[in-house]
């Protein structure tokens, strides 16, 4: 049955081609891209430089001319108001004082100056609109003839307090040029749509239309649905942003995600694109070329469309002075004065991307696209199937068949639970299928009176067949997993740590107990009752540390060393894509010496079994759903192509070692 059953997965991969080209042309659709600033950050470095008014000008215009073209304001806070120039804050205790007069008895009230007459109306409006939303009182106040308000309620509770984005702030980044993109939260309590739906009117008026988040839920979270039928407040939303044209930005890797981001995002048909930040404490000490990497790759690798660069100051102890990293983000963009590197711009024009207003992807889809995708779903199914025949061949009809009704049912239940499980498990049986198929060939023709050179053609052939049939599930992972949510990191592939272990695993457990000679059992007997040396345990502890290490270093997780992170940056340079080192430099290699080896020698499996590191990580490289397709299919190539000569290295060394142990050994025998 196997036979016919390799015949389905073929129809699987073939129907999985038209899937991956509507994909490929869903990624192409939108290469528009934004460099943008954190204005807060912007006013509270002015804040602290003489005339803070001229400082902001002139660093919004040298921050245009590098290539920012954004900026992101937040919801308003007394604070932020006071970084603008726009008024001053008092405790009770200071108003008292600025009044010549001892401070009252039990007022601890929180007092405002009005300091820019023309925008007085607009800035106290934003105060009497928000405070009493937070259960706070407003009332007129003046000194000396300078007219403010006083805020019933503490000075340290007020200054955090959000209000409406500051619409002065908007006109002034809007004239100067730049996107806009207000960063709102849910923390007014309870969420008013009425209010919420004015400010999207006056942003769609000024010329917005895209928003994004602050805080751990989109607005209207916490608005719960009053009845049955009724709109909740995430669904409210989602209807003022489609009735205002605006749509959301999602950044990535969130220490805490955003509650709420999924329903909306699916409510207003996927209008997102992705955001990268570089944070506060990250942007402190990044280097230029550090930082020139990570907005190279977050655009190019990750399908990125906004990167949000930080910019707060910090008070440095070493230096003796506050300090802001505004002119290592220009440095950055443009390439440093005197340098002959190119900036992170025209780095990423070299790559096609162009800098203007991101739009959301368009959505290709293939003609009869569900129809591919349930013969995509049959030959991942029988892929599964034929693994599982491998260690137990009877049970190769019944788990295509089991498969078959398991699969259809939990499609109907729960249809995301059920591709999700289906591409774990395909991403785990190509690979696996691939390592065993060979062990078997080389099973087949290991002899001791092979040569070098017979042993070396084969090896390159069966490095290549491998690798081919390992990437079998490629196709039918990509088309399984097709959906605009996966590009935008909404949903996942799961289990990236099970891919990582169980074709190792698997791949063991065939070279170890399904050897020729004697049964599985009788092959385990022989490994229990072999007497355990030192060398033993000292080989296990080190593959123990190894294995720790590797699993580690799955998914996103892990930390790279600077001496990684510096190689990385080597290849990113010389190749324009990164191979992977597991595979590259690892993986594929040891495949090929093993390959070479077992061809006469029988202990050269166990490399076989390292070898397959490289095997599921190209299928891991495609389970990267928001890298585009093309740069993984280069990734994969690449590490393919580097990893045959180093392969073809390790192969004359070992000649080499061979032919100078066998010379020793002829000497100390005459």
């Amino acid at each position: 049955m196997a036979g016919w059953l390799w015949w389905v997965v073929l129809v699987g991969v073939i129907a999985s081609l038209p899937v991956m080209y509507a994909r490929s042309q869903t990624e192409a659709s939108a290469n528009e891209t934004a460099l943008v600033i954190d204005y807060r950050d912007l006013l509270q470095i002015g804040a602290g430089k003489p005339d803070p008014d001229a400082f902001v000008k002139h660093e919004l215009t040298e921050l245009k001319q590098a290539g920012v073209n954004g900026a992101v304001v937040y919801e308003s806070t007394l604070e932020e108001l006071g970084w603008a120039g726009e008024i001053a804050v008092y405790s009770a205790a200071d108003a008292a004082a600025l009044q010549g007069r001892v401070p009252v008895r039990g007022d601890n009230r929180t007092y405002v100056l009005f300091l820019n007459p023309e925008d007085q109306t607009v800035i106290k409006g934003l105060i009497q609109d928000s405070f009493p939303r937070h259960g706070a009182d407003v009332t007129d106040w003046s000194v000396d003839g300078h007219n403010g308000v006083a805020i019933d309620m503490a000075k340290d509770d007020a200054m955090l307090r959000p209000m409406q984005p500051n619409p002065l702030d908007i006109k002034v980044l809007r004239d100067a040029g730049l996107w806009v993109v207000p960063r709102l939260s849910d923390k007014f309590e309870p969420f008013d749509p009425e209010v919420m739906n004015g400010w999207l009117k006056s942003f769609k008026a000024a010329g917005i239309d895209r928003i994004t988040f602050d805080g751990d839920a989109v607005p209207g979270f916490s608005l719960e649905s009053p009845g049955p039928g009724k709109p909740d407040g995430i669904q409210q939303f989602a209807y003022m942003l489609q009735d205002n044209g605006i749509g959301i930005a999602s950044f990535e890797n969130l220490k805490t995600p955003v509650r709420g981001l999924t329903k909306l995002a699916k409510l207003i048909d996927y209008n997102v694109i992705r955001a990268h930040s570089v944070t506060d404490q990250e942007m402190a000490t990044i280097k230029t070329d550090a930082l020139q990497d990570r907005i190279l790759l977050a655009v190019k690798d990750r399908n990125i469309r906004m990167v949000f660069l930080n910019a707060v100051p910090s008070r440095d102890g070493v230096k003796g002075k506050v300090t802001n990293p505004l002119d290592t983000i220009k440095d950055a963009l443009q390439g440093a004065e005197g340098s002959s590197q190119k900036g992170a711009v025209d780095r990423l024009k070299d790559f096609g991307f162009t800098f203007g207003t991101p739009k959301a992807f368009t959505v290709h889809h293939a003609p009869a696209e569900s129809a591919l995708r349930g013969l995509a779903m049959l030959g991942a199914i029988a892929l599964v199937a034929i693994v599982i025949g491998m260690f137990i061949p009877w049970l190769l009809s019944i788990a295509f068949v089991l498969g078959l009704v398991g699969g259809a049912g939990l499609y109907v239940l729960k249809q995301t639970l059920m591709v999700q499980t289906l591409a774990l498990f395909v991403a785990i049986a190509a690979p696996t299928a691939a390592v065993i198929l060979l062990v078997r060939r080389l099973r087949a023709q290991r002899s001791e009176e092979l040569g070098a050179g017979r042993r070396l053609g084969s090896a390159v052939l069966l490095y290549i067949r491998t690798a081919l049939l390992s990437m079998a599930a490629i196709p039918m992972v990509v088309a399984l997993l097709n959906h605009i949510s996966y590009n935008l990191v909404l949903q996942q592939f799961r289990g990236v740590s099970l891919l990582h272990a169980a074709p190792i695993g698997l791949v063991a457990l065939y070279v170890f107990l399904y050897g020729p000679g004697d049964t599985v059992f009788g092959n385990a007997r022989k490994i229990l009752v072999t007497p355990i040396t030192v060398l033993w345990i000292v080989v296990l502890g080190v593959l123990g540390a190894a294995g720790m290490y590797y699993m580690s270093r799955t998914g996103n997780a892990g930390t790279a060393s600077g001496i990684e992170l510096t190689f990385r940056s080597l290849l990113e340079n010389t190749f324009g894509v990164r191979p992977r080192t597991k595979e590259f430099l690892i993986g594929h290699p040891i495949l090929l010496l093993g390959i070479f080896l077992t061809l006469r020698y029988r202990f050269a499996a166990c490399l076989l079994v390292l070898g397959t590191v490289a095997q599921l990580s190209m299928v891991d490289t495609f389970a990267h759903i928001h890298t585009p397709l093309v740069l993984s299919i280069s990734r994969i190539l690449l590490g393919l192509g580097l990893g045959l000569p180093i392969g073809l290295i390790l192969i004359a060394v070992w000649q080499i070692a061979e032919r100078l142990w066998k010379r020793v050994e002829f000497q100390g025998a005459k």
